[in-house]
């Protein structure tokens, strides 16, 4: 299979730059992924699919006070809470709008750490960057055969899940809504609408003070002319809304059934705390009852056990679902502040809703900080348990795993590291769709893998039957 070379790769990059200010390490070839493991990777994505729908029951019958199983009673209107705490009360009643009923986010892209036992999935976004960043490098990687997806599989799913929000209408004009919060992905965004334009779609990057309203519509101004927008793309995180000038007009412009948004403005979905729901010991039957078997078992398998960090006293006697500290459970979170540096192979994170939400900003990994930072991240959970609450999750430490890169003066090393492979499945008609995956390669000491100056960014494809022999 034939090396990509150096400068093609920089040549390439240097046209089109798909972040702005952001540089990763270069590698001659893409990731390689088992058949078998690309074809988990097509299960997790229905799986993921499945979670969100059943997410969506949970919480609209919790909200309602509805009972949750077929044949027998149990209520969980705290769920509600959980999801809803800390969102403004008209965004709440916007998610639960029946008509957002059955509305999906458009892309899903869970990341998944490729461990001694597999993949874990850590996070499920569904506002993901990178979508522009791998159609790009799945086309430069074309000539390696194997790549799941291909650059034009990417944009073209990517426009039919959005065009698929509009049936009614032709060619509908698509609006990619990148906020400054947002900026970083702002070119990767752009390269993805020029690629359509190319194709004759009208699709467009644009900031959001580029929307104005007409009438109950929303319009954008096209070569001096006003143009109605169809499909709303936003790419910014629910907690931003309110820094989005035009964000009341979005919702009038929605609420008059002129314009579709993806992903929708639910923000129960964005939420980390799903998927200790998912774990949640009182919600066992809800899951059993409302997966289909398979999605259910493989994501018990893939899911690391997780805990919402809810710091609401507990009766005398009464211990929290969680990990264990000395071989005790816990009475109170703040208990986990003694815990050994062993004991402390867990992660916290904030469950969304926030600006910290994103990028591993609000990540602390108790195994890899000091006894301070450990006990200030569970005393920051509790202080901001009101309005945010916070996930914790079992660490599920990625194996080492070796890759040829370039190094400084060009050459190609072999070097060990650590992999997150990031799969985007764009949703249409009720199926999600596998359309390219993500790998980012991190030196062997990172331990919390994301997108960094030291790691390589690259494209993702199936080893053949013969190279497996060799």
């Amino acid at each position: 299979m034939p090396d990509l070379a150096y400068a093609a790769i920089r040549s390439a990059l240097d046209a089109q730059p798909l972040f702005e200010a952001k540089t990763w390490r270069l590698a001659p070839a893409a990731w390689l992924v088992s058949p078998q493991q690309a074809e988990e990777l097509g299960a997790i994505g229905a799986a993921c699919l499945e979670l969100h729908q059943a997410l969506e029951t949970l919480y609209l019958r919790a909200a309602a006070g509805r009972n949750l199983l077929r044949n027998k009673p149990l209520l969980a209107p705290w769920v509600a809470d959980y999801l809803d705490r800390g969102k403004p009360a008209a965004l709440v009643a916007h998610g639960r709008d029946a008509r957002n009923r059955g509305v999906m986010p458009t892309v899903l892209r869970p990341d998944l750490l490729l461990t001694a036992d597999g993949f874990a999935l850590t996070e499920l976004d569904s506002v993901p960057g990178g979508i522009g960043l791998t159609a790009f490098l799945n086309r430069l990687y074309a000539g390696q055969s194997g790549i799941i997806g291909t650059g034009d599989m990417m944009v073209a799913n990517f426009h039919a899940a959005l065009a698929a929000l509009r049936p009614g209408v032709r060619n509908p004009l698509i609006a990619l809504v990148v906020s400054d919060e947002a900026a970083t992905y702002r070119p990767e965004m752009a390269w993805l609408a020029h690629q359509l334009q190319l194709q004759g779609r009208r699709v467009f990057c644009v900031r959001p003070e580029a929307l104005f309203p007409l009438e109950h519509a929303l319009f954008i101004d096209h070569e001096g002319n006003p143009e109605k927008v169809d499909v709303i793309y936003r790419f910014f995180e629910l907690f931003d809304l309110a820094n989005i000038g035009p964000a009341q007009f979005i919702l009038d412009a929605w609420n008059a059934g002129e314009v579709a948004i993806a992903p929708p403005l639910r923000p129960f979905q964005e939420e980390k705390i799903a998927l200790a729901l998912f774990h949640h010991h009182l919600l066992q039957d809800f899951w059993a009852e409302h997966l289909s078997a398979r999605a259910h078992q493989l994501l018990r398998r893939l899911i690391p056990p997780s805990w919402i960090m809810d710091p609401a006293p507990l009766p005398p006697g009464a211990v929290l679902d969680g990990p264990r500290v000395g071989g005790r459970a816990l009475n109170d979170w703040r208990d986990l502040a003694g815990a050994s540096q062993k004991e402390r192979e867990l992660i916290i994170k904030i469950s969304g809703y926030h600006e910290t939400a994103w990028g591993a900003r609000s990540v602390v990994l108790g195994s890899d900080c000091s006894r301070e930072e450990w006990q200030a991240g569970v005393e920051n959970a509790i202080a901001l348990a009101p309005a945010n609450l916070h996930v914790l999750q079992a660490y599920r430490k990625p194996r080492r795993v070796r890759h040829r890169v370039y190094d400084p003066t060009q050459q190609v090393r072999e070097m060990d590291g650590r992999l997150r492979l990031c799969p985007y499945y764009f949703v249409r008609n009720g199926q999600a769709t596998l359309a390219g995956a993500l790998a980012t390669f991190c030196p062997p000491d990172k331990k919390i893998i994301h997108g960094m100056q030291d790691a390589a960014l690259l494209p993702t494809r199936v080893i053949s039957l013969n190279e497996a022999r060799e």
